[in-house]
């Protein structure tokens, strides 16, 4: 319960004010609709629900939310307030491998369920696999049952593999290389066939899809469990304990505040073009992952050390060494990041602090 006490800040609930009234956003095309969200409890799925939930109230929009999620009791616990608003806010425990049969109609249908860290795709390497496959498969046969407006497989950076050295930037046609003959590629082999799923039932069926392909996410809703580096080392800095850095740090990646990425989704969901991926980055978020445990160092006025990882730790680690994302396609949408590295490193450990 610990970790969730800045839900109640004002800080945090005002980031969720400013997004559920932006004006970029055509707010109207949800009014009195219904939104399937596997995955609910993550990351950015809770967010989005704080956002369109404050929209049910504030702006009496009308939305069901219909959130599906395995673990009932993490359920409650993280929308207990919404869980009494029974005309709006439902909650299905259901693991997303299995298929899924509702009664209720569902306008859009967004998969957010995912294996997201190192040590699940090393320890569930299974399980990563089947709920970007199987999952992604029983949810878009029940878009197809429900006669859904639009289907959102959220995607990954991941998917571009490793930078050839051809390109600074992944654009959203580029694909590098990946060696699937690896216990990693589980995640980003998935999230590929995740996606060619998606054009399949678009081919077969007629369903109307996009893919949010998503850079590193960070935020104040990161899951105690998240074993990627820069989730460990916020975890490290709200502890007050050095920043411990398990490689030479020279990776450089793109890394999205977890309000922008649910605003880009929003914005890929009701403005994107059918059918078409939109890459989710703050340009003004490129770091090498040195420099951005240093950020944090500096924050908890601790140091950063250098520990290799364990062998289970490894075997789930990225090899990429420079990972950005461009993410021009999804700006002329009009979405903008305003969050930006230092800003919401310090936002992060502030509201975790609590």
């Amino acid at each position: 319960m610990k970790h969730n006490r800045f839900l109640q800040s004002e800080e945090y609930k005002e980031d969720i004010r400013q997004c559920a009234l932006n004006n970029r956003i055509p707010w109207n095309l949800l009014r009195n609709k219904t939104v399937l969200i596997s995955g609910a409890t993550g990351m950015i799925a809770s967010v989005l629900i704080d956002i369109l939930m404050y929209r049910n109230k504030h702006c009496w929009d009308n939305i069901k939310i219909i959130a599906v999620s395995r673990s009932a009791q993490r359920a409650e616990r993280r929308f207990g307030e919404y869980m009494v608003d029974k005309a709006h806010f439902c909650h299905i425990s259901h693991d997303i491998t299995e298929p899924l049969d509702i009664t209720q109609q569902a306008d859009y249908v967004i998969h957010a369920a995912s294996n997201t860290h190192p040590v699940a795709y090393a320890t569930d390497p299974i399980g990563t696999i089947t709920a970007n496959v199987d999952g992604t498969r029983y949810l878009l046969d029940l878009s197809v049952k429900c006669g859904c407006r639009r289907f959102v497989f959220l995607s990954s950076v991941e998917i571009y593999g490793e930078n050839r050295g051809d390109v600074d930037k992944f654009d959203e046609k580029y694909l590098g290389y990946l060696d699937c003959n690896t216990l990693r590629a589980g995640y980003p082999e998935s999230k590929r066939l995740g996606e060619t799923l998606c054009h399949a039932y678009g081919k077969k069926y007629g369903i109307d899809f996009v893919i949010p392909r998503l850079s590193r996410v960070y935020g104040p809703t990161v899951m105690e469990s998240d074993t990627k580096a820069i989730s460990q080392f916020i975890h490290k800095a709200v502890q007050k304990e050095d920043i411990v850095l398990k490689s030479d740090g020279s990776q450089l990646y793109s890394y999205t505040y977890v309000t922008d990425a649910v605003m880009g989704i929003l914005t890929i969901l009701l403005l994107g073009k059918s059918k078409c991926a939109y890459n989710i980055a703050d340009s003004h978020s490129d770091i090498m992952l040195r420099d951005l445990a240093e950020i944090l160092a500096e924050i908890s006025n601790k140091k950063v050390i250098f520990d290799l990882p364990d062998d289970i730790e490894a075997a789930g680690y990225s090899k990429a060494t420079k990972a950005l994302l461009d993410s021009s396609a999804l700006e002329e949408l009009g979405w903008k990041a305003k969050v930006h590295i230092r800003e919401g490193l310090q936002k992060t450990i502030g509201l975790l602090s609590l």
